[in-house]
């Protein structure tokens, strides 16, 4: 199921919903595009015409562009407390705390984000946890946070990156 299907199901006025997605999409292309303080006004937009977890999650994601680390946690507790089984905010959060040299705190959040029951992306948090262990010095975690990234996903080029690196290093 993607991103389209849970802003238009649930609770709530058809229009409304239909309209929010609208808005989601043309947030969605104007942060790609850079224009960051039009993207936090559709998201918001959305928010306000038919809230979800997922547009709180990118309005947080506009924000992490933006360097307002603080505003991009805030948004991501408002997509967890509206649906906790979305593994996104969780990973985000997380790395938010990376960019704030919060590693240990960050720990925590890159786990809930494996356990989160809806999250078509679990590669990221092992990438990410794989960062935090490489960072303080766990040599052996993050390698094999690397390689749990790439069995998931061989594909995954920053994970392929982190790890030949690291390893690069060590030898």
């Amino acid at each position: 199921m993607d991103i389209q299907d849970f802003i238009l199901q649930g609770e709530g006025n058809e229009q409304d919903k239909r309209e929010a997605w609208d808005y989601f999409q043309q947030a969605y292309e104007r942060q790609m595009k850079g224009e960051l303080e039009e993207a936090v006004t559709l998201y918001k937009r959305s928010i306000e015409t038919h809230p979800t977890a997922e547009a709180h999650t990118f309005l947080g994601w506009t924000y992490s562009f933006m360097g307002k680390l603080d505003e991009a946690i805030e948004e991501c507790h408002h997509a967890i407390a509206m649906d906790p089984e979305f593994g996104n905010p969780y990973n985000d959060i997380g790395a938010y705390l990376i960019e704030q040299n919060k590693f240990d705190e960050a720990i925590p959040w890159f786990e809930r984000a494996l356990q989160a029951k809806r999250y078509e992306s679990p590669a990221f948090p092992h990438l990410n946890l794989g960062r935090v262990y490489e960072r303080k010095g766990q040599w052996d975690q993050a390698i094999d946070s690397y390689k749990k990234a790439l069995t998931l996903n061989p594909d995954y080029a920053l994970a392929k990156r982190a790890l030949g690196r690291l390893i690069g290093l060590l030898n």
